[in-house]
């Protein structure tokens, strides 16, 4: 049976523990091992560490990728990007050059007769209301506008000193909560009020986590990323797990 892949924060742009080049050729071979058994594949935001659309104008670099994804797609595999906190400013290239719809709100879809909530997951569940104001400002129409009368030399570099600068001091591990203190399951258990999921699919947390909710049915899986973990998820039409790409000292974590 076709299996239903999903992976996200990819950060291209951001050298980490791979340069930027590396681990983008990195992912090119992980769509060139997984096209053959994939009916869909989801890539579930910051695929870049800043993207951001002119008319006629996209980010220098990451043709390999970009190549691959449109070769995928052309095969007959159904790729859906969603935008996360670091590439929210996609407006139509994917959809126009690629074929690639965009998604900028989580959304739902059942597969094998289990139901999905995939999204980035950044904004989502308490607190964090810095973040979130931020958010709607950098969403809006004018701040988009604004930007793009900028000259794309000095956008970038603008945008690249502000990237480095939020991380300055910081490491590029993010910490465990605690159960009871991640937003995002958090968030699953107050959606699971109104409504049956079986399985909730968020990266943004940069952690590979399973999480078996508190229903003893529904399951959350953070999918990591590829600055240190190289995980993704895969669904093969009973059951979603974790993986890893070329990282065999990566490990699950599960709560």
């Amino acid at each position: 049976m076709s299996k239903i892949f999903f992976a996200s924060d990819f950060h291209l742009g951001m050298d980490a523990r791979l340069t930027s080049k590396e681990r983008e050729l990195q992912l090119v071979r992980w769509l060139e091992m997984v096209e053959h058994e994939a009916s869909e594949i989801f890539l579930v935001g910051d695929l870049f560490d800043f993207w951001f659309e002119y008319k006629t104008v996209v980010p220098r670099g990451y043709v390999r990728f970009l190549g691959k994804l449109a070769d995928v797609q052309s095969k007959g595999v159904n790729i859906s990007v969603f935008t996360g906190n670091h590439d929210m400013w996609m407006f139509s290239y994917f959809e126009e050059e690629l074929q690639i719809p965009v998604y900028r709100k989580p959304v739902i879809r059942e597969f094998s007769g289990r139901k999905f909530l995939i999204g980035h997951g950044d904004g989502l569940g308490p607190g964090d209301h810095g973040y979130k104001f931020i958010k709607q400002v950098f969403s809006s129409r004018l701040c988009q506008w604004l930007f793009a009368r900028l000259h794309p030399n000095f956008a970038f570099a603008l945008a690249n000193y502000w990237s480095g600068r939020s991380r300055a001091g910081a490491s590029l591990k993010d910490e465990l909560k605690g159960r009871d203190h991640e937003w995002l399951i958090q968030y699953a258990h107050e959606y699971l009020d109104n409504e049956s999921i079986d399985y909730f699919v968020f990266g943004h947390r940069h952690l590979p986590i399973e999480c078996t909710l508190d229903n003893g049915k529904s399951r959350y899986i953070n999918l990591g990323d590829w600055l240190e973990y190289n995980s993704y998820a895969v669904f093969d039409g009973k059951d979603l797990k974790l993986a890893f790409f070329e990282n065999d000292n990566a490990q699950i974590i599960h709560m």
